[in-house]
C-alpha cells in the first residue's frame, strides 16, 4: 500500500487540517500518516484560536517517523510559525523525500490568520524549492508572488513568479475565481508547469464550504503517492472535489461540511 504524510494543522470538527486530510487518504486507497503543525480551536462557524507546535516537537517526531515508515507522497498545510517551516524544510531536505505538495495556507475560510509574516518569508525561501506542487488559492497566490490578482493574465504572472521561487508545478485554485470576474459561474483552477498553462475547469456550487483546500491538496498528495503525474494528479483531484462538494453535509450551524 502506498502511503502519504500531512504536516498541518489540528482542527478539533474534523472538517479541515490533519483530520480531512487523513479521511481523503483513506477514500483514495492510500495510507495516512498525520503530523499536526498547529492545534486549533474551531468549529463550522469559524476559529476561535490557533496554537503553535514547537519545532522540537515537530522535528522529533519526523526524526522518528520517517526513517521507519518512509512515505511516497506528502503535503504541507497550516504551518503557523517560521519555526515549523523550517524543521518541514530541514527533513524533506535531510531525507530526500519527493512529490512534496504545498498548500500555503494563509488564512482560514473565516479569516483567522493561519500563516505568520516571516513564515510567509520562510516559505518562499525554504519550502517552495522543494515543492512538486504548490496548491494556493488566488489570494495566497498573490500574497506568494507580490502580484495583486484581477483577472485570468494577472493568475498567469503570479504563477510564473511563484514557478521563480523553485517548486516545479504549480495550481492557482480558482474556488474564489468570481471574486475577480462576477461574470462567471465556474472554478477554473490555472496549472503551471513552467513550460505551458492549462486549465483545469469545473461549474461553481454555491455556498461555503470547510476544508476544501485540504482535501484538494490531499487529493493530489494521494494520486503523486499512487505515481500519477502532476497534471492527472490535478485532474483526478479536481473530479474528486466536484463529488464531495456535491454531496456536503451541514454538520454544524456554519459552512457546509464535505462528504468524503
Amino acid at each position: 500500500m502506498k502511503i502519504a504524510l500531512t504536516i498541518a494543522g489540528s482542527d478539533p470538527s474534523g472538517g479541515a487540517g490533519i483530520q480531512m486530510d487523513l479521511k481523503v487518504f483513506q477514500r483514495l486507497g492510500v495510507y495516512g500518516l498525520g503530523l499536526p503543525a498547529a492545534l486549533t480551536a474551531q468549529n463550522s462557524c469559524g476559529v476561535r484560536s490557533v496554537y503553535p507546535i514547537d519545532k522540537a516537537i515537530i522535528k522529533d517526531q519526523l526524526d522518528i517517523l520517517i526513517p521507519d515508515i518512509r512515505p511516497d507522497a506528502l503535503k504541507t498545510g497550516m504551518l503557523l510559525t517560521p519555526e515549523a517551516v523550517e524543521a518541514v524544510a530541514e527533513c524533506v531536505k535531510a531525507n530526500r523525500l519527493g512529490n512534496l505538495v504545498v498548500d500555503p495556507v494563509l488564512r482560514s475560510s473565516s479569516g483567522a490568520e493561519m500563516l505568520k509574516n516571516r513564515a510567509l518569508d520562510a516559505m518562499r525561501s525554504l519550502l517552495l524549492p522543494l515543492a512538486t506542487i504548490a496548491t494556493p488559492n488566488i489570494k495566497e497566490a498573490a500574497s506568494l508572488s507580490g502580484i495583486q490578482i484581477n483577472d485570468e493574465n494577472d493568475m498567469r504572472a503570479a504563477a510564473e513568479m511563484i514557478i521563480e521561487s523553485g517548486c516545479q508545478t504549480v495550481i492557482i485554485t480558482g474556488g474564489h475565481f468570481n471574486e475577480i470576474d462576477e461574470s462567471t459561474e465556474n472554478a477554473p483552477d490555472l496549472f503551471y508547469d513552467g513550460r505551458e498553462f492549462r486549465i483545469i475547469d469545473s461549474s461553481r456550487v454555491k455556498g461555503e464550504f470547510h476544508g476544501t483546500g485540504c482535501a484538494y491538496s490531499a487529493a493530489i498528495t494521494a494520486f503523486l503517492a499512487d505515481g500519477l503525474s502532476p497534471y492527472a494528479s490535478a485532474k483526478k483531484a479536481k473530479e474528486f472535489m466536484n463529488k464531495a462538494i456535491m454531496n456536503a453535509i451541514t454538520m454544524g450551524k456554519g459552512m457546509k461540511y464535505l462528504n468524503v
